[in-house]
């Protein structure tokens, strides 16, 4: 359990573990979560449809909670185009491991209402991060330059010219990463980077998104990062 890690490492006190898990709530019930909500964060696979429908059925329920998506690359536009008050949704992408990373990217869509926006700024902050906004673009600003630099690594790796291990640690050490872009892959999912890669790259913004055959085959292999226990590292039972 992510708590328990937290307090473990003295990141977390057994007393805000607790309060923590006390506000957590489950449910398979869509409405159950939209009418009682003022903000929905939506926090599914990076698939526009899934998220679209997630959106809609919640505007069944409640059509004034704002919407928000912790998409990394998808279009806050697309996303709107089946509800019925699009200036409520925004884009709210966190970063892992949420507990700890202190950045909010905001994304702003073309119907997206300054109230709404004023209202997820106000929310970040509460939270104790620290909001950025971004006009609503392909990959937004951080998924732009991220997935840009992990796709370089990986196509170093499939060139030959380090290791992972010596990758990475050219951008902690040299440019201070706090994590080098091979281990952040593994984290996210080579699956999910591949996903987003794929979307950049139809969007046809630079060459930089062109996705490097290794990605492909390491996804078609299985080796999908820490969730399934090996990517560019090999990883033991979490």
């Amino acid at each position: 359990m992510r708590f328990a890690k937290e307090v473990q490492k003295k990141r977390m006190t057994q007393d805000e573990m607790e309060e923590s898990l006390a506000r957590i709530s489950r449910t398979q019930n869509l409405g159950d979560v939209a009418k009682s909500s003022e903000v929905v964060i939506e926090a599914a696979p990076e698939d526009p449809t899934i998220k679209k429908t997630i959106f809609k059925k919640i505007s069944e329920y409640n059509q004034e909670c704002i919407l928000a998506s912790n998409t990394s690359s998808i279009s806050i536009d697309l996303l709107a185009e089946d509800i019925p008050n699009q200036s409520r949704v925004i884009g709210m992408h966190w970063f892992n491991p949420p507990p700890i990373m202190k950045l909010i990217e905001i994304v702003v869509g073309e119907s997206t209402a300054t109230q709404t926006l004023t209202a997820i700024k106000e929310l970040a902050v509460e939270l104790g991060k620290e909001p950025i906004v971004v006009k609503n673009t392909p990959g937004f600003a951080t998924s732009r330059l991220g997935v840009a630099l992990g796709l370089e690594a990986i196509r170093m790796v499939e060139q030959g010219v380090a290791s992972p291990e010596d990758i990475d640690k050219a951008m902690e050490l040299g440019y201070r990463h706090p994590m080098g872009p091979l281990k952040l892959t593994d984290y996210i999912g080579l699956d999910t980077r591949l996903r987003i890669a794929e979307y950049l790259a139809s969007q046809n913004i630079s060459p930089a998104f062109e996705v490097p055959a290794l990605l492909r085959k390491m996804v078609a292999d299985g080796k999908l990062g820490r969730k399934s226990g090996e990517g560019f590292y090999k990883w033991g039972k979490s």
